[in-house]
């Protein structure tokens, strides 16, 4: 009774029990579809658009497109969709969020609502999460599109303009958040047609929703090029603020993650400096550069925020410990930190394009995603995306023993039991997969497990594809694997080994590409496939009689879907496996939020430094802390959402008449209009309405009109004389009108058409670029209206519409006093302005440009013979 009643409540059970219905539906046809040949399989794809463009929708098709995908990928990859798959793929169809567990086999649920929405020919991109995985997917999965006659494309780093277009005009398209942003961002700096590669935004299916839609969403995308700014400043308040004392000059709050300097600390800055007042206007420049000096020097910790290598400094993401090549801190803090590590100062950039996640992705008609973890932050998703989350339930149960975490006093104390534990394990040939929060932390294990001679692999989330080959051997028998939380996401790990990667990394090493058609390749692919799978189903039965892989945390989270999708490592398709956090009183989580309970209790029982608290209380009361922090993180994504959907607003108003003004081909009835609309703006500048006529400015309108749009005129003020406002502006338009006419009789209107174009495009980019600076400098200080009584968002608002109209009005300006002035000459060749993408660099880290040493003739040989140069190489290099 209480089960029948729970069910009726749980709004999730519903959802499953209307599902199973239409699964119902798709069962019952598989019989009549396994039937059909491979050529009648085929001729499906043509029969459904025909009915589709005879009215049918795609519910109507939905069960019988879904059982043909069933079977085509039966029949070419020997996977059928599960039950619980197919209502993944129902779910992901409706535009909704599919939680489904880790293994359950997501990158195949996928394929059934990317075919079904594929066949109205708008194109489907299905959005992952790194390079190695969308070429991966779009291979795997291909193969079923294509034998259904849909066309595959795939974006990924480095391909050309022609290429890139090529793979958005196919049916479906895989690629990474970063590539698709991207190229929806360069198509709005587009300056002709043949730039643009994208098509309209229909429908996407993002992949790790919750690390895409979430984690990474914090974090917007830009564009940018370089600024004038001078670098010297960051060295100097580089050297000044490690002069300064915590808590006595300054105080840092790290729940908040900010840097405040008290009275004494400014009065000792001025003194330093020499300036009067630090807060005066004129010294706004300093007061950025210390704030940014303060933050480098007191929040940001190298090997934790950030690493130094090659001279650079290069951040790493805290939710997947990853090298983040070629993204930047903005506002000068990457600058300050290079300062504060001594190496060399880049130049300050200037914003020319920008974008955040959520609001790039909230522009497809229908999103959809799926992953293992977004229960946990299901308010989001329903809040900022309009995605509500359907639980999936498992192919089979799940039987992996999640234990209570286990509370050390120190970090050193937490690190020994770790390694005990991991060598305890490994002495019964047990699998154990060790996540860490950070790569510092990832090699302080590893050193450790060094002096116990305990053989591991560490993974620091810098290698996509290295990382999914050794993930995929994590549950061979004794494997021992350290791993940032998040590296190799979207492998499978197999206990007792994945035959299909070692069989590929055998015949890779015989100089054989697994991926070649040829016959003899695929006949030796078998055997090795053959030979390994014996040695892993032999290894299979051994793990599983150990208890599956073990999962060790060495730290909980902000965030309990990254500690839950570390568990979900384990115990995938009903395996065995088991899972246990490692925390102590030192992490950053417990103290800063919530430490301070169970600190006394274990003072007050004197507990000893490696004696350890494990109750299922504690795990609770850490829960609770990471409810706080997840709600407290939600708060300030909505926040910097609510301030971009300012800009967002006004991007979509740029972007769209941009658009039509590349597309356009006769742009001289907006430039028609343009000029009217200036006109009458500088008529009610200087003649205003209800000033009397003796007022007026009648000199400074047609100096303004000679600037503008009047080029030469001979006209005075007594020309005006007893005219009214209405009068003066129609003979003034009637004058530019003429102007302009002549104008086009001078250049051509051909010629004049193309100059519009250009014109306004430039214009309207530089513009732009100035508008994202200022509002920028506008959001930095709004805060502080707050001390006033009054709303900062409000007001934010208020003072963007004000800029957006002064930017629109400037436009139209520049544009007229171009218009009438430019002169046409034969172009010489654009320089192409060096543009930088915050991106994650997907593979391998940048090499250092070495210059060749000069040699001495008479310097031993650098080639180690132990010769004069002169005598050994330097006589053939002489010769």
């Amino acid at each position: 009774m209480l089960k029948l009643l729970r069910n009726w409540l749980d709004d999730n059970a519903r959802e499953i029990k209307r599902l199973q219905r239409t699964v119902d539906q798709i069962n019952a046809l598989e019989g009549e579809i396994s039937a059909l040949s491979d050529d009648d399989l085929r001729a499906k794809t043509g029969e459904f658009k025909e009915r589709l463009a005879r009215g049918a929708t795609l519910e109507d098709l939905l069960p019988e497109a879904f059982a043909v995908v069933r079977e085509v990928s039966r029949r070419i990859l020997g996977m059928r969709h599960f039950d619980v798959q197919l209502m993944g793929g129902i779910v992901l169809h409706q535009g909704k969020i599919a939680e489904m567990k880790t293994g359950e086999g997501k990158t195949l649920v996928a394929t059934l609502p990317v075919y079904l929405n594929a066949l109205t020919g708008r194109g489907v991109h299905v959005v992952t999460v790194n390079d190695y995985l969308a070429r991966r997917d779009s291979e795997w999965m291909g193969r079923i599109y294509k034998f259904l006659g849909l066309s595959v494309g795939l974006i990924v780093h480095g391909l050309d303009t022609a290429e890139r277009r090529r793979s958005y005009a196919a049916d479906v398209t895989y690629g990474t958040n970063n590539e698709f942003g991207f190229d929806y961002l360069r198509d709005n700096m587009a300056i002709h047609p043949d730039q643009l590669v994208q098509r309209e935004l229909f429908y996407a299916i993002v992949d790790e929703v919750d690390s895409i839609l979430i984690d990474e969403a914090r974090t917007p995308l830009i564009i940018s090029g370089q600024a004038d700014k001078a670098t010297d400043l960051y060295y100097t308040f580089a050297r000044l603020v490690p002069r300064l004392q915590k808590d006595v000059d300054y105080t840092v709050d790290e729940k908040a993650h900010s840097v405040t300097l008290t009275e004494e600390g400014v009065a000792r800055v001025e003194k330093m400096l020499g300036v009067e007042n630090l807060y005066d206007d004129q010294h706004m420049q300093l007061t950025h550069h210390l704030n940014q000096a303060l933050k480098a020097h007191a929040l940001m910790k190298r090997d934790r925020d950030y690493v130094v290598k090659d001279g650079q400094v290069i951040i790493v993401d805290e939710f997947t410990g990853r090298l983040m090549f070629g993204r930047r801190y903005s506002d000068g803090l990457h600058q300050a930190i290079e300062a504060k590590e001594g190496v060399r100062v880049e130049r300050e950039s200037q914003t020319l394009a920008t974008i955040t996640f959520q609001n790039y992705f909230r522009m497809y008609e229908k999103l959809a995603g799926m992953t293992g973890t977004a229960a946990t932050e299901q308010e989001e998703f329903r809040k900022i995306y309009g995605l509500d989350v359907v639980v999936i339930p498992t192919h089979k149960p799940m039987i992996r023993r999640d234990l209570p975490d286990v509370v050390y006093k120190t970090e050193q104390a937490k690190f020994r039991a770790v390694v005990e534990e991991i060598a305890r394990r490994h002495a019964i040939g047990q699998p154990v997969l060790v996540g860490t929060i950070s790569i510092e932390k990832s090699e302080i294990l590893s050193r450790m497990l060094k002096k116990r001679g305990i053989p591991h692999q560490v993974l620091n989330a810098k290698y996509h594809e290295k990382e999914a080959e050794i993930v995929a051997q994590a549950g061979r028998l004794g494997a021992v694997t350290i791993a940032t939380n998040m590296a190799g996401r979207g492998t499978d790990i197999l206990l007792g080994g994945n035959p299909e990667f070692l069989a590929q990394a055998e015949l890779r090493q015989q100089g054989y590409d697994p991926g070649d058609d040829d016959p003899g390749v695929q006949e030796l692919y078998r055997v090795t496939l053959e030979k390994y799978k014996k040695i892993t189903d032999e290894e299979h039965e051994r793990v599983v009689a150990l208890g599956g892989l073990h999962i060790i945390g060495t730290e909980r989270h902000e965030s309990r879907r990254i500690d839950n999708q570390l568990r979900g490592r384990a115990g995938r398709q009903g395996d065995p496996g088991s899972s246990q956090f490692f925390i102590s009183l030192e992490d950053d989580l417990m103290r800063l939020f919530g430490s301070e309970n169970i600190a006394g209790i274990m003072d007050r029982l004197g507990i000893e430094e490696d004696m350890p608290i494990e109750h299922a209380l504690v795990t609770k009361s850490i829960e609770t802390a990471q409810k706080r922090v997840e709600g407290r993180n939600f708060d300030i994504r909505k926040h910097v959402l609510q301030y971009d959907d300012v800009m967002n607003q006004q991007r979509e108003v740029i972007y769209r008449q941009r658009r039509q003004v590349l597309m356009g081909e006769n742009l001289k009835e907006v430039v028609l209009q343009t000029i009217a609309q200036t006109v009458e703006r500088a008529v009610d500048t200087y003649c205003p309405e209800g000033v009397h006529e003796e007022e007026w400015d009648l000199a400074g309108l047609l100096h303004y009109a000679e600037q503008l749009f009047l080029p030469g005129h001979k006209l005075t003020p007594e020309d005006f004389t007893d005219m009214g406002r209405r009068q003066i502006v129609e003979e003034l338009k009637e004058k530019a009108l003429a102007a302009y006419e002549a104008r086009e009789s001078e250049l051509g209107a051909e010629v004049l058409r193309e100059l519009e174009r250009v014109l306004l495009l430039r214009i309207v980019d530089e513009k732009w670029m100035d508008h994202l600076d200022a509002m920028d400098q506008l959001r930095e200080g709004i805060g502080l209206r707050a001390y006033g009584q009054k709303d900062p968002l409000v007001e934010y608002k208020f003072e963007a519409y004000e800029m957006f109209q002064n930017m629109i009005a400037s436009i139209q300006e520049d544009l007229v006093r171009y218009i009438y002035r430019v002169n046409v000459v034969q172009a010489p060749q654009p320089q192409q302005r060096q543009l930088v993408e915050n991106r994650y660099q997907e593979e391998g880290s940048r090499q250092p440009v070495r210059r060749e040493q000069k040699v001495g003739r008479n310097d031993p040989c650098p080639c180690g013979s132990g010769k004069k140069y002169k005598k050994c190489c330097g006589r053939a290099a002489a010769g």
